[in-house]
This record gives C-alpha cells, sequence and structure tokens, in this order.
C-alpha cells in the first residue's frame, strides 16, 4: 500500500507518518510532497492508494490539489489533516470528493479510525 503525505511542514509530514505506523501500517510505503504542486507531479508518476493532505500550504493548497484530481478524474482516497476546523470547511471538503477531515492536534486513534475505515 502507497501513501502520500501533504504538508509544507517536514516535522508535521514526520508527526503523521508516526501516527500511521502506529495505527496498523508500518509497512505502508509512504512517500511525501511538500505543496499541492509537488504531490500532483508525484502523483502523475505513480498515484498512491490514499492521500493525507495538509489544506494551507504554497504553490497550491490541498482543497486545489483535491479539485485538480477529480477533475482528472483520479478516484484516489483522500483526506486532509489541518487545523481548519470550521464546520464549514468540512463541507467544502467532502463535496470536493474528500473523505474526513482530521483536525489538529490528533492522535494515532483518529488515524486508526481513519484508516479502518477507508479500507
Amino acid at each position: 500500500m502507497k501513501i502520500m503525505i501533504v504538508d509544507d511542514s517536514k516535522a508535521m509530514r514526520m508527526i503523521v507518518r508516526r501516527h500511521i505506523d502506529s495505527a496498523g501500517l508500518p509497512d505502508a510505503e509512504i512517500v511525501e510532497a511538500a505543496n499541492g504542486q509537488e504531490a500532483l507531479d508525484l502523483i502523475h508518476q505513480d498515484a498512491p492508494d490514499l492521500i493525507f493532505s495538509d489544506w494551507n500550504m504554497p504553490e497550491m493548497n490541498g482543497i486545489d490539489l483535491l479539485r485538480a484530481l477529480r477533475a482528472e478524474g483520479s478516484e484516489v482516497r483522500f483526506g486532509f489533516v489541518t487545523s481548519e476546523s470550521q464546520p464549514h470547511m468540512k463541507d467544502v471538503a467532502l463535496d470536493a470528493g474528500a473523505l474526513f477531515l482530521i483536525v489538529k492536534p490528533f492522535s494515532a486513534d483518529d488515524f486508526k479510525a481513519i484508516l479502518e475505515r477507508v479500507f
């Protein structure tokens, strides 16, 4: 299984990686991108099975990445790990095709519940 973590913070990418490991997927192949544009380029080369993306990033933000993927016809599983906690943000994410929105701060249990539901 291939999982992509998209976040402009290297520290946050490391935290998300640790939570994925502790949620029961230590053997997953994990790739990282620092923004939506970098992620889109990598996805075009080799699409992952699941994407965890931040919302606010330079170059291309997470919602624009999701919309670009859906416009291309991609149905890759996609969710957000973000500090955006307003109820309308969740609606925007789900309407664009996201499967979940994990709000910071989060726990390994949050990731385990999402991974169990997605897979």
